[in-house]
């Protein structure tokens, strides 16, 4: 089974920005409605952000207006742009279809913290 692999995280001050990405290796990422997910520590992992086929996206109330999840056919890629971060969005980052068509990643941790 394909399996995710998550990059770009890492500890930065409340108010910064990261980017991160995800590519699957074997699969074309622009067939699926593709998703972020997080998982806080001691939390339940979490739905962050949609991006469907036809490109319309989805977000948590909790993130809107400061994430961006987007996606580079050419590179098979899916990212998520991160701003204005708060403590509360430390987690580790998966990526996933919304149909969860994929075993999950090892994730990338993002820390914010000052």
């Amino acid at each position: 089974q394909a399996q995710p692999v998550e990059s770009g995280g890492g500890l930065v001050q409340p108010g910064g920005s990261l980017t991160l990405s995800c590519v699957v290796s074997g699969s074309i990422l622009r067939l699926y409605d593709m998703a972020w997910y997080r998982q806080p520590p001691g939390k339940e992992r979490e739905l962050v952000a949609t991006i469907f086929s036809n490109d319309y996206t989805n977000y948590a109330d909790s993130v809107k207006g400061r994430f961006t999840i987007s996606r580079d056919n050419t590179k098979n890629a899916v990212y998520l742009r991160m701003l204005s971060l708060e403590s509360e969005d430390t987690a580790v980052y998966y990526c996933n279809a919304r149909t969860l068509r994929y075993s999950w990643g090892k994730g990338t941790l993002v820390t914010v913290s000052s």
